[in-house]
């Protein structure tokens, strides 16, 4: 063994031990006639002494390592008289009597530093050097944690892990296949799964009651901050249960996972909303329930209800057939200049509002608002009144004529003032359950009905008798845990009839051959008696990134890509050469 200890493990209770440590020279001091050198490896950092006076061949050889060598040192521990109260071994030393070098390194592109001086680009092209830094290798380690919580959760519930493959039959309906050509069989593709939904209900079919799998799943789709081309869910089915049944034995799941792999313990039964009670108190399907500022709507001209705002010579929330606010308390105070940037903000093409107007309820009981010249102050009251405003809040309003548009933009518009106003403490947790979304989400553009989750959702029993009159009012067995803002997971109660199955096939544009070719397998085993059956898939990691406290998902994968779906340390996607491309019956043929 080259080492007998590692770099982070000696204490006072070793000292006078001989050891052997090996690792990565963090930084060389010399100091007189003493050198000393940190060395590190995944576990710490030990300081290793070299003194001129004792050994002087060792020591010049120790002024002469350089950042990140890879190094052996053998010698005695020895208690510190300099202690260093911020590292767990800032107690000990170790006074060097030999030392080999294992490797040489050149200069590193970036610092091997807490707070490195790389940049997210070069840090990604150079990220084996990344791993060595402690932030990323505490999110790896949690990453494990969660992993081993997850499996020992479900194994004592009774789940059994099964392997789907990975090489599978393109399905194109929702978010884009990454396709794989044949080479046995030409002209031919297999896909990578974006899930393996059908895989997990065939199993369900074959008896296995309780599937679970942490899988990697492929969407070629364009990315952000919590997404990327390959992830990680932790995927579930189980046979013989209802809804209710699912989001208590994963929730169980979410708080074991929490508890152990961080420490959070949730002690109350997580929040349900309905997605329509969702869209329309915090215009979203993952709120953030960390803070209030729930909507207020004042003027809604398809729903009805009182209109606080029309009728005053303002032809902006005149004209507008839907006018929601939000209060943010205490911001009364707010500058010209800070209610100009909020204008700037909503105008921006990502949020796409036409403007902002505001309402200032002043500490001196005054109203001060940018709609002042055409509306008095008894009007203003109304509104004030109606979004629960008092004395030093700021009452932020947004219209249109597409009530989800102005939703969606005022959904972004609050979660800016939670960050502008430091309410989205990363180190509190609000979970919510949002269920009965709808079964199918209308396309404008295609005239069509799309499933909103996938097309082996159950409609709700009740409303199946709406299928075919008003599809659009169809609620699903559907189910999201939503946290902070984020969509850890979802998942549904599945169709296991074969004619209800068709049914919503039907009602979704496929023809009956289309159907049957990409969906032939399972439906063919919907024949040979299929259980009752509901699942669900978490993001794993979303999950990791949400316990981490990070802003992007790609600080939690050991090996991401970055924001164009490259590989940038690897610098692929890349091209093939013409042999492969001849022996796969490829051309390629790149628009401009």
């Amino acid at each position: 063994m080259y080492r007998s200890n590692t770099c982070g493990e000696l204490r006072l209770s070793n000292v006078g031990s001989e050891v052997k440590l090996a690792g990565w020279v963090q930084k060389v001091r010399k100091m007189g006639g003493m050198t000393f050198v940190d060395l590190r490896d995944r576990y710490g950092i030990t300081q290793i002494v070299f003194d001129e006076g004792k050994n002087a061949d060792l020591t010049a050889q120790a002024n002469h390592v350089g950042r990140e060598w890879v190094i052996q040192v053998t010698g005695k521990v020895c208690e510190r008289s300099n202690k260093n109260t911020q590292i767990p071994t800032g107690e000990i030393e170790i006074i060097a009597d030999n030392m080999k070098v294992l490797s040489k390194s050149e200069v590193p592109p970036f610092t091997i530093e807490d707070n490195s001086d790389g940049g997210d680009d070069l840090r990604m092209q150079y990220r084996y050097l990344d791993l060595r830094r402690k932030p990323v290798l505490n999110n790896l380690v949690l990453r494990h944690n969660i992993a081993f919580e997850t499996r020992r959760y479900l194994d004592s519930q009774g789940f059994l892990e099964v392997e789907t493959p990975v090489l599978i039959k393109s399905t194109p309906e929702g978010a884009r296949d990454f396709v794989v050509p044949s080479r046995m069989n030409q002209g031919q593709f297999y896909a990578l799964p974006q899930s393996p939904q059908q895989f997990k209900q065939l199993l369900m079919v074959g008896g296995i009651d309780r599937y679970f799998q942490i899988v990697k799943c492929f969407r070629d789709e364009d990315l952000r901050a919590d997404r990327q081309p390959e992830f990680t869910q932790i995927d579930c089915e189980m046979s013989y249960v209802e809804q209710e049944d699912v989001l208590q034995m994963f929730e169980g799941m979410i708080k074991h996972i929490f508890k152990y792999a961080r420490g959070v313990e949730f002690t109350d039964s997580f929040p349900r909303l309905t997605w329509h009670e969702c869209m329309k108190r915090f215009g979203s399907d993952k709120p953030d329930m960390r803070f209030g500022m729930e909507f207020v709507e004042l003027k809604n001209v398809k729903e009805g209800g009182d209109d606080l705002v029309s009728g005053h010579s303002f032809t902006v929330f005149d004209g507008a057939n839907f006018v929601v606010a939000i209060c943010a308390n205490g911001c009364a105070s707010w500058t010209r200049k800070q209610l100009d940037q909020m204008t700037e903000f909503v105008k921006r093409p990502q949020v796409g509002a036409k403007g902002l107007v505001y309402i200032q309820m002043k500490e001196d009981g005054t109203i001060k608002s940018s709609v002042d010249k055409f509306y008095d102050e008894a009007s203003l009251r109304k509104i004030a009144d109606k979004a629960n405003a008092k004395a030093g809040d700021l009452i932020l309003i947004l219209c249109g004529d597409d009530a989800m548009k102005v939703r969606s933009q005022m959904n972004t518009l609050r979660l800016e003032m939670g960050d502008r106003l430091e309410l989205r403490d990363k180190n509190k947790f609000a979970p919510l359950w949002v269920i009965d979304f709808p079964l199918f989400e209308w396309n404008e553009e295609d005239q069509r009905f799309y499933a909103m989750h996938h097309p082996f959702t159950s409609p709700k029993l009740e409303d199946v008798q709406y299928l075919d009159s008003d599809p659009g009012r169809v609620r699903a067995n559907a189910y999201d845990l939503a946290m902070n803002g984020v969509e850890l997971g979802g998942g549904s109660v599945r169709i296991h009839d074969s004619e209800l199955q068709n049914k919503m096939f039907q009602l979704l544009g496929f023809t009956q051959e289309k159907a049957q070719d990409q969906f032939g397998c399972l439906m063919t085993a919907f024949k040979y008696g299929a259980p009752p059956h509901a699942g669900l898939a978490f993001g794993l990691d979303r999950v990791v990134s949400m316990l981490a406290g990070l802003d992007s998902i790609r600080d939690c994968i050991a090996f991401p890509k970055n924001n164009s779906g490259r590989d940038t340390m690897m610098d692929c996607p890349s091209v093939i050469d013409d042999a492969q491309l001849e022996e796969l019956c490829l051309k390629v043929d790149i628009k401009e």
